[in-house]
């Protein structure tokens, strides 16, 4: 798995959970199942979602990859398992990891469509989204059927007035489309938000180095 591939992942990680102020099913705990692709392969991924945190999960190849982010967005952790290789890492985020992460994202303003369409069973409607760092403009689908909580760091679609469900994700100059496929309400799995007891914990430089630093 290449750095890239990593830093498409923490983009999504950073976007995976949104809300809408006006929804009518509201969601506190549960899960997110969508599609998307990283580096030419189609990736299926699961965002566990709580009031308080998030944990995006996805295997690429061997590897089965973890990003847990919280609500405040003060804290991140990439947990790394490599079964056949016997690895298992846990990248903790600094706060100037954290920084430079977000300074990263892009600067999204947002103009309502009246264009509507169904997407995976959701209502949805068309927002065009307008990058003010370099003026490129994404149509992004939100619906307003649920709400889910604000559990990550990310911050570009928190005001796009729904919970996005068809959008392009950005990370370090990586972007990639996005479409959910589900939101099913259930509890969320005990330590799923927790670095388990027999990861090594490692910077964000160390797990840069492991991936060939780019």
């Amino acid at each position: 798995m290449s750095i890239k591939f990593l830093n498409v992942a923490l983009g999504l990680a950073l976007t995976a959970t949104a809300m809408s102020a006006s929804a009518q099913k509201k969601y506190s705990e549960g899960v997110v199942n969508f599609t998307t692709s990283m580096m030419g392969q189609e990736v299926q991924a699961k965002n566990y979602f709580r009031t308080d945190s998030s944990a995006f999960a996805f295997s690429n190849g061997p590897a089965n990859i973890k990003i847990i982010t919280d609500a405040g967005g003060k804290s991140m952790v990439i947990l790394v398992d490599v079964p056949v290789a016997n690895i298992k890492k846990a990248a903790v985020a600094s706060p100037d990891d954290i920084d430079q992460a977000l300074a990263a994202l892009p600067q999204l303003t947002f103009a309502p469509g009246t264009e509507t369409k169904v997407i995976s069973g959701f209502n949805c409607k068309k927002v065009v989204a307008t990058d003010t760092k370099t003026k490129k403009t994404y149509d992004i689908w939100i619906t307003n059927d649920i709400e889910i909580p604000i559990a990550g760091i990310a911050k570009y679609y928190q005001s796009i007035g729904g919970f996005p469900v068809q959008y392009t994700s950005f990370a370090q100059g990586q972007s990639t489309e996005v479409t959910v496929k589900s939101v099913t309400e259930q509890k969320v799995p005990a330590g799923t938000f927790s670095i388990p007891s027999d990861f090594e914990k490692i910077t964000m430089d160390d797990l840069k180095a492991m991936r060939g630093g780019r």
